[in-house]
């Protein structure tokens, strides 16, 4: 008995993981991810100074752009402190691979909280594409500013709701097996497969969770871009076809580059052994935080002719 109790004692930290089998190049390795991180809080920043400084841009489009990039912005913070500021390089400098369990339960609580903020806007950016091309003319009284401002609150709101429970159905348990991460950071469905207990209702929740937010917006998304085809379709001249069919592309892009790695990733928690694929975990795992703050920017500055002319004249300036 005083065995587990010890062995309990002694997981009261968790390991983080790099790529495996690559620790001998991780100080190289973290040189990108430093340009990821610097290019994305930039780019992310960028437009949401633009949207704020310029009154002709305070449009739903812009404001719920404006929503995403701070949840892009909110995901790479929370995931800085493992994988930049202590795991890929401090590991080397500090020797700091440990994250202690409170640490870690904070970390997976603003992450998953955040991924459900996004996955929520996504949505209202498929609603709002939805108005703006079935029903042109009554756009901006069925999406005024109050109510897009409260549209998102309300979204996020679900989201922090959602996922607080979470550390707290973590804490309950003890950690008396292997306590190494297959991340570089905390998710849920990593830390839960450590604990010496019965995880059924953590995976009854996560999967309650998953198909009752990210599953269900991803429906609802599907179902807006059907009706958004319908209505294009009854449009007679092809060239005002093309032209509404333009505006989502934007959108389309950031729903693929958040929903695909993200999908894949709790397949693989959910249905994969242990120790199995971890190249494509580890590829997933860093694709779904990383790569969706890093382009959202730049597909939307790209498509906006609007916002790319504002960029370019502060950079000209």
């Amino acid at each position: 008995m005083s065995a587990v109790k010890n062995t309990k004692f002694i997981s009261a930290v968790f390991l983080l993981t790099g790529i495996p089998g690559q620790e001998d190049v991780h100080l190289w390795i973290s040189v990108p991810f430093c340009l990821v991180y610097v290019i994305s809080i930039v780019g992310n920043s960028v437009i949401l100074f633009i949207i704020k400084t310029d009154l002709s841009l305070h449009e739903p489009m812009y404001i719920f752009l404006s929503m995403l990039a701070v949840t892009d912005l909110g995901l790479l913070l929370s995931t800085i402190p493992t994988i930049l500021g202590c795991y890929d390089m401090g590991v080397y400098l500090f020797k700091c691979r440990e994250i202690s369990l409170d640490a870690c339960f904070a970390q997976l609580f603003f992450i998953h909280a955040f991924q459900l903020a996004e996955s929520a806007i996504l949505l209202l950016m498929a609603f709002d594409r939805f108005v703006a091309i079935r029903d042109p003319l009554r756009y901006t009284s069925i999406l005024t500013l109050p109510r897009t401002a409260k549209m998102g609150l309300v979204f996020v709101i679900r989201g922090v709701a959602i996922v607080f429970p979470v550390p707290f159905l973590l804490k309950r348990f003890l950690y008396c097996r292997a306590n190494v991460l297959s991340h570089s950071y905390c998710l849920h469905q990593d830390v839960m497969r450590l604990a010496c207990a019965d995880i059924t209702v953590n995976n009854i929740y996560g999967l309650c969770v998953m198909l009752l937010t990210v599953g269900l917006d991803l429906l609802l998304i599907f179902l807006s871009y059907v009706m958004i085809l319908k209505t294009v379709l009854s449009i007679a001249s092809q060239a005002e076809c093309l032209r509404a069919l333009n505006t989502c592309i934007s959108h389309l892009c950031a729903v693929l580059l958040f929903y695909t790695p993200e999908i894949g990733l709790t397949v693989i928690h959910s249905f994969g052994k242990n120790n199995s694929l971890p190249w494509l975990q580890v590829l997933l795992g860093y694709i779904s935080l990383l790569v969706s703050p890093l382009m959202n920017p730049v597909v939307y500055s790209v498509k906006s002719k609007h916002l790319r002319a504002r960029i370019i004249r502060v950079f000209m300036k």
